[in-house]
């Protein structure tokens, strides 16, 4: 069974959708380990209430940026990790930490990629008077939310929506969407070939697989 790493920072909600996903067999492979780079992150409490071992690095306990992701990639390569899974960890990778696992590790952005890297999107999308957001699950590499595209969902934009019930919807878009491209991967069905997404060994188009 293949072996699955989450990163997180904070409430850990794409963290449950996941670990719910694996239980019901609907993805083929099992989280062992779930890293976080903050201490109280409630995402650790999910990980221990079903056994998933879990491990905290703080940015204060290493020398540099460097330092602390050498450690986390060498605390993944004895874990034999196969694929690693952002899920809200709110730290930007080092060049030499997405090189390392180059085509191994998968990330969901709160907005239609390549409109809105970055923070605040839902605001963004409010302010700019958008009709639709949504939300992109797509590889990482160094470029910050630049990776190739996998899947996206999008989510309509009604007037009067506050920035709370825009993240609302797209929340709930990435519980359905999240799970399935981890599914994929794991099934080996989508890979990383020259920066390009490919899905059932054709290649996916620039704004991902269609998914309404």
């Amino acid at each position: 069974m293949k072996k699955i790493a989450v990163l997180i920072s904070g409430q850990g909600s794409n963290l449950q959708a996941i670990i719910e996903a694996c239980q019901t067999g609907f993805i083929p492979g099992k989280i062992v380990t779930v890293i976080s780079n903050k201490i109280d992150s409630f995402g650790l409490e999910r990980a221990e209430s079903v056994g998933i071992p879990s491990r905290v690095f703080l940015r204060q306990d290493f020398a540099s940026n460097l330092d602390m992701d050498k450690a986390i990639g060498d605390y993944l390569e004895d874990l034999n990790v196969d694929l690693i899974v952002l899920a809200g960890y709110m730290k930007i990778l080092t060049k030499p930490f997405t090189k390392r696992f180059a085509g191994k590790i998968l990330n969901i952005h709160p907005s239609l990629l390549p409109k809105y890297p970055g923070l605040h999107t839902y605001q963004r999308a409010l302010e700019n008077g958008d009709s639709e957001h949504g939300t992109t699950v797509h590889f990482v590499n160094e470029e910050i939310d630049g990776g190739a595209i996998v899947l996206q969902a999008k989510v309509p934009i009604f007037p009067g929506d506050t920035i709370e019930e825009i993240e609302l919807r797209t929340r709930e878009q990435e519980y359905n969407i999240y799970p399935l491209v981890i599914k994929w991967f794991i099934e080996e069905r989508l890979k990383l070939i020259e920066n390009q997404a490919y899905l059932d060994g054709k290649l996916l188009p620039p704004n991902g697989y269609a998914y309404e």
